[in-house]
């Protein structure tokens, strides 16, 4: 009882300080009230939260009558002031109480927790959506690719900067410092966007490796007893893992300006590299074969749509779900060579058409939006557990050709993807 009754008072409080913060007093004093506010927030527990969320989402809207009437005003002069008018009246107070939370000293932190927060009751509070909306445009501007800086991680760095990037690797995880020490090697490098209000809080960061060719599987640049490579080898960069540090950041674009800004930076520094390209999961393969392997077959070709029925027929007739063959000991060092076939030309056939859909590859996608090319498709490239559960150990290189980037991203806008003839072959 006491416990709810200090949590009613801190809600309270917190609700009070967002009207103060935006009354002309709270302009006044935006800071000191949104130190108040923070304060607040940061000691309310799940339930507490949910109220202070249902707050926002209800009592920060724009005024119905108003937008209305300034439309109607728009519509009627079609002159400059009549727009800023609209555009005024439509936005949010939300968006203004969350910038005034911004000038706290911790502000901009904060608001990230708070996204992040909000983003795991979404699902549940279909309300929160339109303050979701709010949070993304705003931290959208102000973590816009021109205010972050780029900087390289190596094993100098700080020792707590270091233990975020072990925490943080979400895609081969870094197996204690021996482990990150070899990635941080001279044919190796790191580097990551930092926020001028988040000092030494990486935000997004990407890992690279610098070898003779283009990579075919990733033991060979996560092995932490690899010779280190001679820097007159290096002829290819291979961007084997892209990870995100702040989930608050969810769908704010970072990735791809990353890779851009540090291919650029690695042809200042070794214009001997020749060749950007990827070395990538495939996350979503396995659970669309266990879906039937669809794929949009008014989007097919007619040679298209027949492999693809052979190769469904070939693999998908056992009967078997993907973790069903793992458990019966199906691994690709024992899988005969129909199999092989049928299952890398149903991975080109989904990385080529799934891909585009709403529901596609998200790490294919990622790639292809930005311009890259699907180049090859790589067999027992990743057999740890966990790459064999979600592509059977399949990888793929997604080649960036600096040139080609612009005109390659505006293909993929219209649901074209852009592959070699390698890929090609395999169907």
């Amino acid at each position: 009882m006491l416990e709810r009754f200090i949590q009613n008072k801190k809600l309270d409080a917190a609700k009070q300080a967002t009207k103060k913060l935006l009354s002309a007093r709270g302009e006044a004093n935006a800071q000191s009230m949104a130190i108040k506010l923070i304060d607040n927030y940061e000691h309310l527990d799940k339930r507490s939260q949910t109220d202070f969320f249902h707050h926002l989402s209800n009592e920060f809207n724009p005024d119905p009558a108003m937008v209305m009437d300034a439309a109607n005003r728009y519509n009627t002069e079609r002159n400059e002031a009549s727009l800023i008018h609209l555009f005024q009246t439509v936005e949010p107070p939300r968006q203004e109480l969350l910038r005034r939370v911004n000038r706290a000293p911790a502000g901009t932190a904060t608001i990230l927790k708070m996204r992040q927060t909000l983003l795991s009751y979404l699902k549940d509070h279909p309300a929160f959506r339109a303050t979701d909306a709010d949070m993304h445009h705003l931290l959208s501007s102000w973590f816009n690719p021109g205010f972050l800086e780029l900087h390289q991680i190596t094993w100098n760095s700080p020792a707590q900067l270091l233990e975020k990037i072990i925490e943080h690797e979400s895609v081969h995880a870094i197996d204690g410092w021996d482990d990150l020490r070899r990635r941080l090697q001279p044919d190796r490098r790191c580097f990551a966007f930092f926020h001028p209000q988040l000092p030494g809080e990486p935000l997004i960061f990407v890992e690279v490796a610098l070898v003779p060719g283009i990579a075919k599987d990733i033991a060979g640049l996560i092995n932490k007893q690899a010779p280190v490579g001679e820097a007159k080898s290096f002829k290819s960069a291979i961007f084997y893992s892209i990870s995100n540090c702040q989930p608050g950041l969810k769908g704010v674009s970072l990735g791809n300006f990353l890779i851009k800004r540090v291919a650029q930076k690695l042809i200042e520094e070794m214009p001997s590299l020749k060749t950007f390209c990827t070395l990538s999961p495939i996350p979503g393969f396995s659970a669309w074969l266990d879906s039937g392997a669809p794929l949009p077959e008014d989007k097919l070709s007619a040679v298209h749509s027949r492999k693809w029925q052979e190769a469904q027929k070939t693999l998908l007739l056992g009967g078997l779900s993907w973790a069903e063959r793992l458990k019966a000991g199906w691994h690709p060092d024992r899988c005969d060579e129909v199999e092989k076939t049928a299952l890398m030309r149903l991975c080109a056939l989904y990385l080529m058409h799934k891909t585009p859909e709403a529901r596609g590859d998200a790490v294919g996608k990622f790639h292809l939006s930005n311009g890259a090319t699907l180049h090859q498709i790589n067999w027992a490239a990743d057999l740890s557990k966990k790459g064999l559960q979600q592509s059977g150990g399949l990888m793929v290189n997604y080649l960036y050709e600096l040139d080609k980037v612009e005109e390659q991203h505006e293909a993929f806008s219209q649901k074209k993807v852009s592959f070699s003839r390698a890929v090609d072959k395999l169907v």
